[in-house]
């Protein structure tokens, strides 16, 4: 009998490995040695000294690309060029964060159109010349990461044509839009959005030339930018030599974080026409709002502000040649910029060189600047400082201290004594808002670019743009990864899980154990502490906390933290009592080293180093502990 050498044998068992492997597919440690995952829990067994149940959690976010396709990328990305060639069948096959690129479109739409569920597109000469007529778009981008959309010449030169957006872009990470030359020289007719860009991460939104020209045609903006996390919106020749043009914008960019506004040359030598913001970055935290050559050279315009920048944290305000050179132009603030903490504010050239301009500001806020300020035709009403009722209205009595928690979830932030059995606490949205993404392979991603100083490399191979924000991405996650440590912190960007797990030993040593909390059931509602457990007896120790960095592939920010105290709490429902989540928390014993102003010292009151503060580890984050 003739049998085959020992050998050939374990090649069969490799190239059978390899095939059922083939799509990626590995969820336990019988899966193919050769891709990314098996390398990954092989490296786990070696480097982490202890028998504990292995993290899936943390080796589910390997790198799903099989043998095959790890094999051919490792090659590519030797040659970066090539790799740029590939790039969305390499975004594709490794689960990574990548726009579409967009080709130019010289389609044309005559008619009426009723778009539905539609997402990346680039219109060219849409609603052009059109006479009457209504399009009108409804969940354009639902839900999409990263949707790039782009109109330009968008109903230029037309007459009485409506357009409307619906439910525009909602819930997307990383949006790009861009509307060249909207209604420019258009008479009449309305443009509507509604719903436009809410509950999104970063977003990039450009107008230009929006109504240039325009005689007598409507623009509405209601609910605009809503519960946005960070980008910018540009609006440039917004109206500029406009006839007769009313514009709204309502409820624009509420209960934001970090959303920067710029309006430039806003109804610039306009004729009439009344430009309206209600509740305009109401709630924000740290809202940037910049107008230049806000109305300048209008005839009989009229701008209200209200409710402008109400209740909002911090941020700034910058108002350059407002209603210079006007002729009987009026603008009117009502209860403006009443932050519960210190913006500023500054007025240069406010009604300078204008002809009988009337302004008037009602319920005005503190910290505010005015230079070159038509002083004769102002009037201010009830003007506050810091030490108003109305700011005390906002805040509520903790210990004697005034405490503001507008701006700060309930329960993102508590005191350790709320971690005991029956305490019944709000859970803050624990929630993971980033996109759905995968580790690189170490070897991929040790020979990309990784630094501000190669960012021009970066942003070719990933195909973005200078101005688009996938740059920007990329730009703030370098920068905040090329920060200084904070006093006593150690800190590593990690762009590989072999890699955390390198950083996260150095710190520990090799007998560590690394915590998330079990799901995100309890979210924002009421929740009841169960069974609690100390790690390492509850004593004082050091961990190493790490959270995600909004990048093309997962990417981390991990730090040691010192002087913590880690707990796993049972959380049940309140009324039930039954379990419905398993939650890790950490306590942070020493906050010397924070600012005053900390969203933990705004919520639970006192300050830097007189109290020590609790927060959940959200999902997706997670902190490493010595193992007990």
């Amino acid at each position: 009998m003739h049998t085959k050498p020992l050998s050939f044998c374990i090649l069969l068992v490799l190239l059978f490995n390899v095939v059922v492997a083939g799509n990626g597919d590995n969820s336990g440690e019988s899966g193919n040695p050769f891709t990314p995952k098996g390398y990954l829990i092989r490296y786990w067994k070696k480097q982490v000294s202890n028998d504990l149940p292995k993290p899936w959690f943390l080796l589910n976010k390997a790198s799903p690309l099989n043998a095959a396709q790890y094999a051919t990328y490792t090659k590519l990305v030797a040659d970066q060029n090539a790799l740029s060639t590939q790039l969305h069948s390499f975004c594709s096959s490794a689960n990574l964060l990548c726009a579409p690129d967009l080709s130019p479109s010289l389609e044309k739409h005559s008619n009426d159109v009723n778009f539905a569920s539609y997402n990346d597109k680039n219109f060219t000469n849409y609603g052009t010349t059109r006479a009457g007529g209504f399009d009108a778009f409804k969940n354009y981008s639902d839900g999409e990461n990263i949707p790039v959309d782009s109109f330009r010449r968008y109903s230029r030169d037309s007459g009485g044509h409506d357009d409307k957006f619906s439910n525009y872009a909602p819930d997307g990470n990383v949006i790009d839009q861009a509307f060249n030359t909207y209604g420019t020289n258009a008479a009449g007719g309305t443009g509507k959005f509604t719903n436009y860009g809410p509950n999104v991460n970063v977003p990039n939104i450009r107008f230009t030339s929006y109504s240039d020209a325009a005689t007598g045609r409507n623009q509405d903006f209601t609910t605009y930018s809503q519960n946005a996390n960070a980008g910018d919106q540009a609006f440039t020749n917004y109206g500029k030599n406009g006839n007769g043009a009313d514009s709204k914008f309502t409820s624009y960019g509420t209960d934001t974080n970090v959303i920067g506004s710029t309006f430039t040359n806003y109804g610039q030598t306009a004729n009439g026409g009344n430009q309206n913001f209600t509740s305009y970055g109401t709630n924000g935290n740290v809202p940037e709002n910049n107008f230049k050559n806000y109305g300048a050279g209008g005839n009989g315009p009229t701008e209200t502000f209200t409710n402008y920048r109400d209740q909002s944290n911090v941020g700034d305000d910058s108002f350059q040649n407002y209603i210079k050179d006007t002729n009987a132009g009026e603008a009117n603030f009502v209860n403006y910029g009443q932050s519960f903490n210190e913006g500023t504010d500054k007025f240069t050239g406010y009604g300078k060189g204008a002809n009988d301009p009337k302004v008037n500001f009602k319920t005005y806020g503190v910290n505010n600047t005015f230079k070159d300020y038509v002083k004769d035709s102002a009037t201010f009403s009830n003007y506050h400082n810091k030490s108003s009722q109305v700011l005390a209205s906002l805040t509520e009595v903790n210990g004697g201290k005034m405490v503001n928690n507008r701006w700060v979830e309930p329960g993102k932030f508590f005191r350790e004594k709320m971690l005991k059995s029956g305490t019944v606490m709000p859970m803050p949205d624990i929630k993971d808002k980033m996109p759905k993404r995968s580790f690189l392979p170490r070897v991929i991603a040790a020979k990309l670019p990784f630094s501000t100083s190669k960012i021009g490399e970066l942003k070719k191979i990933f195909h973005a743009a200078d101005d688009s924000p996938v740059a920007k991405m990329i730009g703030d996650a370098l920068t905040e990864c090329e920060r200084a440590p904070s006093a006593g912190e150690t800190k590593r960007c990690i762009n590989s899980a072999e890699d955390m797990i390198d950083f996260a030993t150095s710190v520990l040593g090799r007998n560590v154990v690394v915590r998330t909390t079990e799901n995100t059931k309890g979210s924002k509602e009421n929740i009841m502490i169960g069974s609690v457990k100390g790690i390492n007896g509850g004593k004082v120790t050091k961990s190493v906390s790490c959270h995600q960095s909004l990048f093309p592939y997962l990417l981390y920010y991990c730090h040691s933290v010192p002087k913590v105290r880690v707990y796993e709490a049972d959380i049940l429902d309140p009324n039930s009592k039954a379990k419905i989540n398993h939650g890790v928390a950490i306590c942070h014993v020493d906050t010397s080293s924070w600012g005053p102003t900390h969203g933990a010292f705004v919520a639970l009151g006192s300050g830097p180093g007189k109290i020590e503060v609790c927060h959940w580890i959200f999902e997706n984050d997670m902190t490493w502990a010595i193992a007990d």
